[in-house]
């Protein structure tokens, strides 16, 4: 089918017509995209939370010419991470502080054209960061949408972000369950806070496994910052989710598998972030088995999915020689950049 015929077809689905001539099985790409922006804070004071660094009179001198830059800087990666299609159908954030960020986001950034609404947490986190779901409201209209409550690995933990849980109906009008997430970081050592880590992947577990129990035909998408490599226990023994070994094998529709896992493995200085000079891969995206057969009206294969990482993302890095993730800032000095992560993407094909 030609660009020009599928981008009319969308335009027309975004207004509840029919294209003449138009026939069951058409097809259109559906992308999904996971970015974690690093600290998308506004310039307010939250008196219930430790945003102080972001503000005018802070050590960073957080103004709001500096917010702004950010924003459009976000709204930037977004479209471009759409491709040479359109913005993306669904955009997982990790590090925004709130509704105000998201409404200036989608409203007031170089993304108020492209249409996005939105859902997100409200989290017990320190700091007051969330997570949220940009979306197409004519490809993807949200039924029903939760916070699952990560409780802590012990008595004296601290608190982190919410999971958000958003069911949606897709233009087939299939289901398709979305889970944001961003998991406790590596803050005081990877094994020390690991604990935190292993309690939030077994909240998301549960909340899955509910889904393969009651859903005829389970959808699920997980996308995020799960502060953890594809071989970590969190992913690989309480989520069990790993890339399919071959196309030969029978996928279980009732499991997660990582889409990312294998180019994460096979690849040299493949991943979403960088540390200490080598890079890894803290951003995933995992779906149920359903959406990896072929068959399915909505479907996709670890081909089709990715790191994003376009040269504006990328600068040098003068301690370890190649590349780095151009971030709003290094240390305390400002750079006018976008973030310390890239965005991950996955296509999928809805047949409808």
């Amino acid at each position: 089918m030609g660009r020009v015929y599928l981008l009319l077809l969308w335009w027309l689905a975004g207004r509840n017509l029919m294209l003449y001539g138009a026939e069951a099985g058409d097809t259109l790409l559906f992308r999904v995209v996971s970015y974690n922006t690093e600290n998308l804070f506004d310039c307010r004071d939250d008196s219930l939370k430790a945003d102080e660094e972001f503000l005018p009179d802070a050590v960073r001198h957080w103004t709001p010419t500096k917010y702004r830059k950010k924003l459009d800087a976000i709204g930037r990666v977004v479209v471009a991470a759409g491709g040479d299609r359109m913005p993306p159908a669904l955009v997982a954030l990790c590090e925004v502080e709130n509704d105000s960020v998201l409404t200036d986001l989608t409203r007031r950034s170089l993304l108020r054209e492209a249409g996005y609404r939105y859902v997100m947490t409200h989290s017990p986190d320190v700091r007051g960061i969330d997570v949220a779901l940009l979306y197409q409201r004519h490809l993807f209209k949200p039924v029903a949408c939760q916070s699952l409550l990560v409780a802590g690995a012990s008595r004296n933990h601290r608190p982190t972000r919410d999971i958000l849980h958003v069911s949606g109906r897709l233009l087939n009008s299939d289901t398709l369950d979305v889970f944001v997430v961003h998991f406790p970081s590596r803050s005081g050592g990877a094994k020390q806070s690991e604990p935190r880590r292993l309690a939030a992947a077994r909240r998301l577990r549960r909340a899955t496994d509910s889904l393969f129990l009651i859903r005829r035909h389970p959808q699920i998408l997980v996308l995020g910052d799960f502060n953890d490599y594809p071989r970590n226990a969190s992913i690989r023994q309480v989520l069990q989710a790993e890339a399919p070994s071959s196309a030969d094998d029978i996928i279980e529709p009732h499991r997660l598998y990582h889409l990312l896992a294998d180019k994460a493995a096979t690849r040299k200085g493949y991943g979403s972030y960088k540390y200490q000079g080598a890079w890894g891969l803290l951003d995933h995206i995992l779906v149920s088995g359903t959406l990896l057969q072929p068959s399915s009206t909505l479907h996709t294969a670890p081909s089709m999915a990715d790191v994003f990482a376009p040269s504006f993302l990328l600068t040098d890095d003068p301690k370890y020689g190649g590349v780095q993730p151009l971030r709003s800032y290094v240390g305390m000095k400002y750079q006018e950049g976008y973030s310390d992560h890239l965005p991950v993407f996955a296509d999928f094909i809805i047949i409808y």
